[in-house]
């Protein structure tokens, strides 16, 4: 029981460091998008692992911790993607160290297209 507490423990303080370092990578990244991405991907892992963590370390709540992990991979990615779509949509641009914004060319190529078929009827 008391190793089960110990891994417990070990793996909330992983959990913990990747939050810290998602936290380092919000300031450090250049944009919006960038910065998105970095801390959803690491919020996500940090989250997961301290919730496990607190499940190892008291086995009385493993099933609750479980049911959370559960809700946290299947929202935070959503929730990111919606939000980044929803900022490139507002004209929010990418830094000048982005090589392409494809979004952007897909959709550029799709209103060609549109008044292409707009004009031929």
């Amino acid at each position: 029981m008391e190793a089960l507490r110990l891994f417990g423990a070990i793996v909330a303080l992983i959990g913990s460091l990747f939050l810290f370092l998602g936290a380092l990578g919000i300031l450090r990244m250049p944009d919006l998008y960038n910065r998105m991405q970095t801390g959803t991907k690491s919020t996500t892992l940090g989250s997961i692992l301290t919730l496990l963590g607190i499940g190892l370390y008291h086995t009385d709540w493993f099933l609750q911790t479980f049911i959370l992990v559960a809700f946290l991979v299947t929202t935070n990615p959503l929730s990111s993607h919606a939000l980044a779509r929803a900022a490139h949509f507002a004209g929010i641009p990418l830094t000048k160290k982005t090589v392409r914004d494809r979004l952007a060319e897909d959709e550029a190529l799709e209103a060609e297209k549109a008044e292409e078929e707009a004009d031929n009827d």
